[in-house]
């Protein structure tokens, strides 16, 4: 069997344990005589596929008794209107924008309430974080909001804003599970699956149970209402079950690696080789400042679009998918999350040195 090294920003790799033991239950789940894709979403075995799915996660992230698990569909991007949507009480709220995914959050959330821009690095490519430190938040926002990992630029919030009190959002996507988190600095954590945590099909929403408010936004859809998840344990509809059940063999898995503890010293590993690489190098550069570089999504350029291109081709033929950086910024991205091994990356730099051997002198 080949297996590629997959850099996709998501979806992405999956482990491959986690794919084989799919594999081998695909057909006939724990002797039920069915795929979990055929199993009612209202059966006991379902049911206990959730809850352990809901208490591994609980364990693992270190989730405290007063936030709440959910489990729906639609996206990260759904959640740009569930958020202001469910969270409005005095109609403001201030975002922090480092990036397309923050960007559109904040023009969704102009459809409901008073959103504004509280600090952004857009005067820079996205290439930084700004100083969160003291920033103008005002009295009555209803909550600040980030992307704490931004996909497309690879930068990172190493250290979270000072909100005054306000509710802390924050859109995780891209680098949930990759280390342990402090659950209770935060009123509402959402991060699409298809990153660290599963395919494709459903995002976590981890909320503060004293977020639930009393449908402030009317009127607010059944679907669109975090009440309706909480009430009916996600499953107020027929909910992604097949997804659901691989990101409890993923939950598993991280558990069985020892725990976020150990995945967070792994990432910085493979991201140090990887940066440390190309700070030396006279070909490929980073644009992302040091202070702000992400550990799971690794940006760099050549300069020369045509060298870029070339890049992309050459890797995809040695068998490096997927490192064509995003349409809004180009060069080349490497999204490294806890599935990759650290031999990919060691590969991905041989790979490097040898490309620039041979194209270094021709920019």
């Amino acid at each position: 069997m080949k297996r590629i090294y997959n850099f996709s920003a998501g979806p992405a790799m999956l482990p491959l344990e986690v794919l084989e033991h799919a594999g081998q239950e695909m057909t006939d789940y724990m002797d039920t005589g069915m795929s979990i894709m055929e199993m009612s979403h209202r059966s006991k075995s379902f049911e206990t596929i959730l809850e352990k799915a809901k208490n591994d996660l609980k364990m693992i992230a270190n989730i405290p008794d007063n936030y709440e698990i959910l489990f729906i569909q639609g996206g990260a991007s759904l959640q740009f209107s569930m958020v202001p949507m469910n969270l409005i009480k005095h109609g403001k709220a201030d975002y922090i924008v480092t990036g397309q995914f923050s960007k559109k959050a904040y023009e969704e959330a102009t459809l409901f309430l008073d959103a504004k821009i509280i600090a952004s690095s857009k005067d820079k490519n996205f290439t930084y974080i700004p100083n969160c430190s003291d920033l103008n938040i005002r009295e009555d926002a209803d909550y600040v909001y980030i992307c704490e990992n931004n996909t497309i630029y690879g930068t990172k919030f190493h250290k979270l804003p000072n909100t005054k009190g306000k509710p802390l959002v924050a859109d995780l996507s891209s680098c949930f599970l990759s280390e342990p988190l402090d659950i209770s600095k935060y009123g509402i954590i959402f991060a699409g699956a298809q990153k660290n945590i599963g395919p494709a099909g459903v995002c976590i929403v981890i909320l503060r149970k004293d977020l639930l408010y009393n449908d402030i936004f009317k009127p607010t859809p059944t679907l669109l209402n975090y009440k309706t998840y909480v009430e009916n344990n996600s499953m107020y509809n027929t909910p992604p079950t097949y997804t659901i059940y691989m990101c409890g063999q993923v939950f598993q898995w991280i558990k069985a690696q020892g725990g976020l503890d150990v995945l967070k010293q792994r990432n910085i590993d493979k991201a140090a080789l990887l940066y440390d690489y190309l700070d030396q190098s006279s070909l490929f550069k980073a644009p992302v400042v040091k202070e702000a570089r992400s550990i799971m999504n690794v940006v760099f350029v050549t300069g020369h679009e045509d060298l870029d291109d070339l890049f992309v081709k050459e890797a995809k033929k040695a068998g490096f998918e997927n490192l064509k950086g995003h349409r809004s910024v180009g060069g080349m991205r490497a999204s490294i999350y806890n599935a990759m091994p650290r031999e990919g990356i060691e590969q991905l730099v041989d790979f490097m040195r040898d490309f620039e051997k041979k194209y270094g002198g021709i920019q």
